[in-house]
């Protein structure tokens, strides 16, 4: 199964799909329905970032914190899976236990990101989501988050406030609508369509007209 598959038996869908959702629902749909994907510039510097973090579930110990990279995450609730980047685990005798280390800890996602702070809320809704997967995980509360990010070589803190958490339900919500009709929304276009990675396959000029699908089996027909 790749990492972009619907799992059919839970009804799971990719918790990464919750920025693609933010920046266009078209563009999720097109990538997490309909399977379709391009590599432009800024999709291969996301890769190279993630490449030192994404080391497939190790553990670093540095004093009284605990570093689990590339860490699978889920959420029965939600019904989204996916994998944190990083969660630092910082001992504290009030927190949860973690297994195979002695001791308590308080648990903080981080998620590393290309280019500098946003205004948008995409980047805290999908650090939201993954600190409501660790909190179902693990049976704690999770308060605060960061979000690395590499032009400025600095870790924002993010509070995740409950009305985060709330936006983050809604939104899945709609998502898994989507996704169990099948159905690819259009949408508005605008200058943000030039940083799409899909762009080429979204074809924004004739969307309004017909569906990628259609054209794409027109092209294979003519």
């Amino acid at each position: 199964m790749s990492s972009m598959d619907y799992d059919e038996e839970n009804n799971y869908l990719m918790l990464s799909g919750i920025q693609h959702f933010q920046f266009c629902k078209r563009q999720w749909a097109l990538i997490h329905i309909e399977q379709q994907w391009e590599e432009n510039v800024r999709t291969i510097e996301g890769q190279y970032l993630h490449r030192n973090a994404d080391k497939p579930f190790t553990r670093e110990k540095r004093g009284n914190k605990l570093i689990v990279r590339a860490m699978p995450i889920k959420s029965n609730e939600l019904k989204i899976t996916g994998i944190c980047d990083v969660v630092e685990f910082i001992k504290d005798d009030s927190s949860v236990e973690i297994d195979g280390t002695e001791g308590k800890y308080v648990a903080y996602p981080v998620e590393y990101k290309r280019g500098k702070p946003k205004m948008n809320d995409s980047d805290v809704l999908q650090l939201t989501a993954q600190a409501m997967c660790l909190e179902e995980m693990l049976l704690c509360e999770i308060n605060i988050g960061y979000v690395f990010y590499h032009e400025i070589k600095h870790r924002v803190e993010v509070p995740l406030t409950e009305n985060k958490k709330n936006k983050v339900r809604s939104i899945v919500a709609e998502m898994q609508d989507y996704y169990k009709r099948r159905y690819t929304p259009k949408v508005k276009t605008g200058s943000f369509c030039k940083n799409c990675s899909l762009q080429n396959l979204c074809l924004p000029n004739l969307m309004n007209k017909r569906t990628v699908k259609s054209y794409i089996e027109g092209k294979i027909n003519e």
